[in-house]
């Protein structure tokens, strides 16, 4: 039977001479700025899929390294606008992978580049411009990290709308850095739709994300996320942000078999609804923070649920227990019935002390028996790059 690959045949048959085909109109896309004081993809509306990957710097000197960040902002910003790539002869290696067709939209692609401390080791004479704070991740009491998938000179943070744009963002990048950097790690994750609303669910059926400065409030964001100028940090480093990368492995198995009021009392929430624990009748769908002045010694809400000690709301605890995540889901599941999925933490801060404290506390959670924290890295996500002049690390590296 004839037809047109990919339409629906509305009409037609022996008798007709064309098949009247349902044509479906391309999902509209988006553009994200690139150009402005901070990066993209940080206080941007997180988008529904993500890659991160980590890279080991092979610059021979700090001209090539030079030459690398270059490279990565004429990509990221030619990427994140959409367009055509230069056209070759069909007898020439190609320009572009492809995979979205031989013009690309933006699709709400956003670039981010961050810089690991082991960047400034004795390479590049960089040593003396770290970031006060940045170091490597070592593991917490419960963690098992693997040194795969761990550190990295580099973060590239590729998020859009779809996944193929996230893909042929990757291939594109990898392509044109390889000869001053190679893979060292990378992860893959997704965000869920909104069930029923509100807020997405993470693999344990909880919603993610409930407490969050919020994205529009510069003054808030400036206070709790970014480096401001004199702040004791390089003077280069103003704009830019402390980002942290935990990857977490799920027990899904194990937790399965869990009664929903305990799973509660472990994350310290209302399964269903994501409200606190003492919320009834039409607050039970409310998604505030929790207050805990009528429950010191943690009846309602528990002591060591995830929830209470990430913000114990204590005034010890004031200064390291806002964060701003922006967290995805990963399924590297090879062959059942042995899953891999979990939770790639993601959060930014002005200082990393803050995220560093608040994951101390919750050393002692009732979740860890749920969890396998095996990889990431701490780095600091550089400052915007201003216009069409400007490039990643034009500051640290000038």
């Amino acid at each position: 039977m004839a037809g047109a690959a990919g339409g629906t045949v509305l009409g037609g048959g022996a008798a007709s001479a064309e098949p009247i085909v349902e044509i479906k109109a391309e999902p509209k896309s988006r553009t994200v700025p690139f150009h402005g004081h901070h990066q993209a993809g940080i206080a941007t509306v997180p988008q529904q899929d993500a890659i991160f990957v980590s890279l080991d710097v092979t610059a021979s000197n700090h001209a090539e390294l030079t030459d690398l960040f270059r490279t990565l902002t004429s990509r990221a910003r030619f990427l994140t606008a959409g367009g055509r790539p230069p056209e070759v002869p069909p007898t020439a290696t190609p320009t572009d992978n492809g995979i979205m067709g031989p013009t690309f939209v933006a699709d709400g692609l956003t670039v981010t580049v961050g810089v690991g401390a082991s960047l400034f080791d004795d390479r590049y004479g960089l040593s003396a411009r770290k970031p006060v704070q940045l170091v490597k991740m070592t593991p917490f009491r419960h963690d098992d990290l693997d040194p795969a998938l761990s550190q990295g000179d580099l973060l590239i943070q590729i998020c859009a709308d779809h996944r193929d744009t996230t893909v042929h963002a990757l291939l594109d990048i990898l392509m044109h850095t390889k000869s001053a950097a190679k893979l060292r790690w990378r992860i893959d994750g997704q965000r869920n739709p909104e069930r029923p609303v509100g807020v997405r669910r993470d693999w344990f059926g909880f919603k993610d994300g409930i407490s969050n400065p919020t994205l529009s409030d510069e003054v808030q964001l400036n206070q709790v996320v970014w480096v401001q100028p004199k702040s004791g940090e390089p003077e280069w480093a103003a704009g830019g942000t402390y980002h942290a990368v935990r990857i977490v492995h799920f027990f899904i198995e194990a937790w399965q078999k869990v009664p929903i009021a305990q799973q509660e009392r472990i994350f310290g929430r209302r399964k269903a609804s994501g409200a606190p624990m003492y919320a009834v009748g039409e607050n039970a769908t409310d998604l505030f923070d929790p207050i805990y002045t009528n429950d010191p010694q943690g009846l309602i809400t528990p002591l060591n649920s995830h929830i209470r000690l990430a913000n114990p709301q204590t005034p010890q605890t004031a200064a390291t227990s806002t964060i701003l995540r922006r967290s995805y889901d990963y399924d590297r599941s090879p062959n059942l019935p042995e899953l891999d999925m979990g939770h790639a933490f993601v959060c930014f801060q002005q200082e990393l002390n803050t995220y560093i404290a608040m994951q101390k506390r919750l050393e002692g959670e009732a979740l860890v028996p749920f969890i396998s924290p095996r990889g990431g890295g701490y780095f600091f996500a550089l400052p915007g790059v201003r216009d069409e002049k400007d490039y990643y690390a034009h500051g640290l590296l000038a």
